[in-house]
């Protein structure tokens, strides 16, 4: 399923046509936004230079046209697709597809392939200019609606659901908006963030804010200002758990905002982490008073670690060591089914392409079969010939299999997403079930050789008297 919409895009204020357009071309390239530039494909240009050769287009054309105030200097398509419905692959040979059908061949374009969001995405751009450097694309009526059914044609080439198109007397306005996070709450997150790094004091506290490009204002109540801010906000306004004294409580270890959230909803569950090597924190100096700090902190996880393990029944070291390998075991079978899915929903869309692009191609290849093996006709269609060829090499390595039906392929599809969409909720379950035994199985480990540790220093003592 992709939602589609044509932008034009005109000449940016204070800019030139060529800053424009390299600003716009540099941002869908971003190589942090596309692998590092392997999800960029691009027709009839080189899209390292692509604004420089639309440029070089429109410099020719205005040879014999008038420029216009507002001129629309290139057009961009912005296609997104349903989460975990496409491969990025995919989403470019879609967005490539898409770009030729719309603008029929006669203009230039790159497709750029963002993953950086939840949902993948394409940035088209291609070129007002045509390849003749005669005429212009017009953004004619409802081309908006075209661009949509190119889109959805496609979309079901490929085994995609499409959006179903509603009348406007069907269509509900939206009165419900998703939550905006404020100032106020990623400046909670961030005080969160650092009191778990375990500041040594409040001054290393405010430190690591600063070192998140956070301002602090001193004086009878700390403040804080963040990018973007106008104002400071001050501690004892966040909230409860975020004034100085419960932030000095946290760092000291004598109360953590998850301690206090479990206090609010005692139904919530207890999280639990690994108990803190006391000697080895004593080996690097760090002070009495973090050494009293950890002390209390293990003696609160074993507490959960024993809490969670009474609540679920495990009163025997073997059977916790039981369950902690088998955790792992089915953490492990659900990862490795995973990864099957996914290999064969690859393989499938791999089959399911070269079948259709020789299905497309297969009239082209008689005609160059019935022109002797033209030299000129193959340069005149190397596209076409070279897909063709390309599909064919893929039937011969099947191996005489019966070539399956697009339709099979989409079915088979469809049902290993179904699969995958089953074992991720699986995979989450168990890898949280393996984190809290393996957890609670290391802090008993911990625990029953600090007591071994301890007898036995206290037989040696018993000994020299």
């Amino acid at each position: 399923m992709a939602a589609t919409r044509l932008i034009a895009m005109h000449q940016n204020k204070e800019k030139t046509v060529a800053q424009s357009l390299h600003d716009r071309a540099e941002y869908a390239k971003n190589g942090e936004k596309t692998d590092d530039g392997e999800l960029i494909s691009s027709y009839e240009c080189n899209a390292e230079i692509a604004d420089q050769e639309f440029l070089s287009a429109r410099a020719e054309y205005l040879k014999n046209h008038r420029e216009y105030k507002g001129d629309i200097i290139a057009y961009q398509i912005r296609q997104s697709f349903k989460p975990g419905e496409i491969t990025p692959e995919e989403a470019n040979a879609v967005g490539y597809e898409t770009a030729m059908r719309f603008t029929k061949g006669k203009h230039a374009f790159f497709v750029a392939t963002h993953i950086d969001r939840a949902h993948i995405h394409n940035h088209i751009i291609f070129n007002s200019i045509d390849l003749n450097e005669e005429k212009k694309f017009r953004d004619f009526l409802f081309s908006g609606i075209a661009l949509r059914r190119v889109s959805d044609l496609v979309c079901l080439e490929h085994g995609l659901s499409v959006i179903k198109p509603r009348r406007p007397s069907e269509r509900e306005k939206r009165t419900t908006y998703p939550h905006r996070k404020t100032f106020r709450s990623y400046i909670c997150e961030d005080i969160d963030e650092a009191i778990a790094r375990k500041p040594k004091d409040y001054e290393d506290f405010l430190q690591m804010l600063l070192d998140k490009d956070y301002e602090i204002k001193r004086g009878k109540n700390t403040a804080i200002r963040g990018k973007g801010q106008k104002r400071y906000i001050r501690f004892s306004s966040l909230g409860d758990g975020y004034n100085e004294a419960d932030i000095m409580k946290a760092i000291l270890g004598e109360e953590t905002k998850s301690e206090r959230d479990a206090s609010k909803n005692p139904g919530a569950r207890r999280e639990f982490d690994m108990l803190l090597d006391i000697q080895e924190i004593i080996a690097k100096g760090k002070g009495a008073g973090y050494e009293r700090f950890a002390k209390i902190y293990n003696i609160k996880q074993v507490s959960k670690a024993l809490l969670f393990l009474q609540e679920h029944d495990c009163r025997e070291y073997e059977e916790l060591a039981k369950r902690a390998s088998g955790a792992a075991d089915r953490f492990a079978e659900i990862s490795a089914q995973i990864k099957s899915t996914e290999a064969r929903m690859a393989e499938i869309q791999v089959l399911r392409t070269h079948i259709i692009n020789y299905s497309k191609t297969r009239d082209v290849y008689v005609a160059y079969r019935k022109a002797g093996y033209s030299k000129k006709f193959y340069e005149a269609h190397r596209e076409e010939l070279t897909l063709h060829k390309a599909a064919k090499d893929v039937f011969k390595a099947m191996d005489g299999k019966k070539i399956p039906k697009v339709k099979e392929l989409n079915a088979e599809y469809g049902e290993l997403l179904r699969k995958k969409k089953a074992l991720y909720e699986e995979y989450k379950t168990a890898k949280q079930e393996m984190k809290d035994y393996q957890t609670a199985k290391y802090d008993i480990d911990r625990l029953l050789n600090i007591d071994e540790e301890q007898e036995r220093k206290k037989e040696e003592k018993q000994r020299s008297r």
